[in-house]
């Protein structure tokens, strides 16, 4: 799975139109959420750091939902963006979640699990597991 980052105002204007995971790694206004939903009209989530979530309005909250468009919280860690504009997730996550499936863990131990092994945020874990 693709994450793009974007990490300014100004590249959401050169998204693909394809696009369905978009990290924003920088502080948006409703104007630049409502802007990223033009430009990349298939998103289905939008993933920010914790600190920036906070400051999202409730009313550009309301309309991610009505449009079903996931705002999750967390960091890309250890990401380059001067060497690759995508942060992807490994296929062992996938294995992994596969892996406490099937030892029968519930989907909350799986999350559990999952944030202390791999440092990806519990609700980016749940949105991976229900993609």
């Amino acid at each position: 799975m693709k994450i793009r980052v974007v990490s300014s105002k100004e590249e959401i204007d050169t998204l693909n139109i394809n696009e369905e995971i978009v990290h924003l790694a920088f502080r948006p206004s409703n104007k630049d959420i409502f802007k990223l939903i033009l430009k990349c009209p298939g998103i289905k989530a939008i993933h920010i750091p914790s600190s920036y979530k906070k400051t999202i309005s409730s009313s550009a909250q309301m309309y991610l939902s009505m449009q079903n468009i996931a705002l999750l919280e967390g960091d890309v860690w250890g990401h380059r963006k001067d060497i690759n504009e995508y942060s992807e997730v490994s296929q062992h996550v996938f294995d992994r979640i596969q892996e406490l499936r099937d030892e029968g863990l519930s989907d909350e131990e799986t999350i559990e699990r999952l944030v202390k092994e791999t440092r990806l945020s519990p609700d980016f874990v749940s949105f991976i597991m229900s993609n």
